[in-house]
């Protein structure tokens, strides 16, 4: 089911929701869901709310919480990784169906304003039309603000299922990564459907999506796989932006700089957060921004900000070599580093781990990298 809409020109003046949550992707759904439930009134602000979200969104199966069989769209129990040599990691991989997902996460009494958000402060959207909408409390979930940021591109097509073996996923392949290097990843969209993209991990401004297009049709000729694919998607986003500042509750997370993200500032992470945060906004609406970025999340982001820093600074025929170390690391190591965002001890312990790993040149290659700017 989904939420009632209404168009910016119904909403009354003197409306005002305990909880306004700007955007309806899978963040700001996830948020206005939970919020529904703790018996928040609740309304949603969004361009177009019942848009399709065209997306694909995947995500470690260990980092979700719990949801109906049907919102999965498919999995992948082996998960390699090519750098300079091939691993297998641990852990099953899933890609969530996105209309399945939507109907989970819709709740009758959610209102969906149809409106562009032109100025958002911590109690009140002014639209674009005029229309000024207020709450108890404001969540912008619009996604990060616009800037000259570091951002992760890619370009994808969807190929027949049995390019891969049946339940196999590539988390990356930086095998042909070139320069500045590329990597490539697969992973099934259902019984009949592999989505391959290549993929700009960190670059500033983004590779163009002319490049890509092209790497990836070299790739997939050297594979061996069809090219007389229609384009299924385009990626850019930010992986830099600033942490919000001021009193305005800012849902989601900047990604984490190692290994594909997929496009909405979500996924997992909103996901497994929106009850907590609905919970601070039910009982202690001073506390949410808190919430939302601890001290811990602050911390650890400032940690994975100094590997995205080497990351950008490493010479191209390093970087294969970097993940070839973080590939050898111990499965847990990883696993905290890509999946927890308020581990900072686990995830310090794991760059000085593979720092630790590193031959000599590689290592002050990764040391001067790291510090600068």
């Amino acid at each position: 089911m989904r939420p009632q809409v209404v168009h910016a020109s119904d909403v009354s003046l003197n409306a005002c929701w305990d909880v306004l949550v700007v955007g309806a992707g899978p963040a700001g759904s996830a948020l206005a869901a939970a919020c529904a439930d703790l018996g928040l009134s609740t309304a949603l602000v969004d361009r177009a709310p019942t848009r399709p979200w065209r997306h694909t969104y995947g995500a470690w199966a260990h980092e979700l919480p719990s949801l109906p069989a049907d919102a999965i769209a498919a999995r992948a129990t082996t998960v390699k990784a090519f750098a300079l040599t091939e691993h297998r990691l641990d852990g099953e991989y899933v890609v969530l169906h996105n209309e399945s997902l939507r109907r989970h996460l819709s709740r009758p009494d959610i209102e969906a304003i149809t409106g562009r958000a032109e100025s958002i402060t911590p109690t009140r959207v002014v639209l674009a039309d005029g229309r000024t909408i207020e709450a108890k409390l404001v969540v912008d979930a619009s996604g990060p603000p616009r800037g000259r940021y570091v951002e992760q591109t890619a370009v994808g097509v969807t190929l027949p299922a049995n390019i891969l073996p049946a339940g196999e996923a590539i988390f990356m392949d930086w095998r042909q990564a070139g320069d500045p290097p590329t990597f490539c990843y697969a992973l099934p969209l259902d019984d009949e459907r592999v989505l391959v993209e290549e993929t700009s991990l960190a670059h500033r401004p983004g590779l163009p999506f002319a490049l890509l297009r092209e790497r990836l049709h070299r790739r997939l000729a050297v594979h061996g796989w069809p090219l007389d694919r229609p384009e299924h998607e385009r990626v850019r986003f930010p992986l830099n932006p600033p942490l919000p500042k001021g009193r305005l509750a800012t849902s989601g997370a900047p990604r984490r700089p190692w290994g594909p993200r997929r496009p909405a500032t979500a996924g997992a992470t909103a996901l497994t957060l929106a009850p907590k945060v609905a919970r601070a906004i039910a009982e202690t609406p001073g506390r949410v921004r808190g919430t939302i970025w601890s001290p811990a999340a602050r911390m650890t982001h400032g940690l994975r900000r100094r590997g995205l820093s080497a990351l950008l600074h490493l010479p191209p025929t390093g970087v294969p070599a970097f993940f070839e170390l973080f590939f050898r690391l111990p499965a847990e190591k990883q696993r905290i580093y890509l999946t927890e965002r308020e581990n900072f001890t686990g995830t310090a312990a794991a760059m000085l781990a593979l720092f630790r790993s590193a031959p000599p040149r590689l290592r002050s290659a990764i040391a001067f990298a790291a510090t600068t700017r």
